[in-house]
């Protein structure tokens, strides 16, 4: 069973509602206790990385969270929640991150190289482009997610960045590393690849990420 962690900050409808698609069984809580008892956990995110940091710090839901993740449960994070996932974040002032994984959530700049603006936020559908195998991206195409942020991961350990798309930099688009993952985009909203990627997760959770 999969636990969504609820800290007042996620997209829970969205995402409880793609699980039940895949007739998963999953819950929302943010009792540590309850949470406890989930062979994997999501953490969704929306809106500022220094708020969801303060309250995920104030909960204790942090320390769980990191316990939770060195003893080996699979955690998936979801657009802000993959942001959380990293060292440190920019957004309104340097914010310490979960620290899972290297690297810094940093804004689009806007303007090209040549000096051209371009919109910010990164919102619709972009295409993903594989960097490396996983179970999380298994029998996965290469088409097109639906984004919407401000903010992307900047990390020079690239070897996390399992799949990225071009929106005038390259943006870590599904990252991983051991059982802690996460995706920029929103996999509930990404029609068939988004609903893949899910199953792919519940199979992790469910020790079948490697068959």
């Amino acid at each position: 069973m999969i636990g969504i962690i609820d800290y007042g900050m996620g997209n829970l409808y969205s995402v409880s509602k793609a699980l039940e698609r895949l007739d998963y069984e999953y819950f929302i809580s943010d009792d540590l206790n309850k949470l406890k008892e989930a062979k994997g956990l999501i953490l969704p995110g929306v809106g500022s990385f220094k708020d969801a940091m303060r309250i995920l710090n104030e909960t204790g839901l942090s320390e769980f969270i990191r316990t939770a993740a060195n003893e080996g449960i699979p955690l998936l994070g979801i657009c802000l929640g993959m942001q959380l996932l990293f060292e440190e974040s920019e957004e309104n002032g340097l914010t310490e991150g979960l620290r899972l994984l290297k690297g810094r959530v940093v804004r689009f700049p806007g303007v090209t190289a040549s000096g051209e603006t371009y919109k910010v936020p990164h919102m619709g559908w972009n295409r993903l482009i594989f960097r490396h195998p996983s179970p999380l991206l298994t029998n996965v195409e290469e088409g097109h997610v639906y984004f919407v942020h401000s903010y992307y991961v900047d990390t020079k350990d690239k070897d996390v960045v399992l799949a990225s798309s071009s929106y005038d930099v390259d943006v870590p688009a599904v990252v991983g590393r051991g059982n802690v993952f996460g995706t920029q985009f929103h996999p509930e909203k990404s029609s068939y690849i988004g609903m893949s990627i899910l199953q792919n997760y519940a199979n992790i959770v469910e020790g079948k990420g490697n068959e």
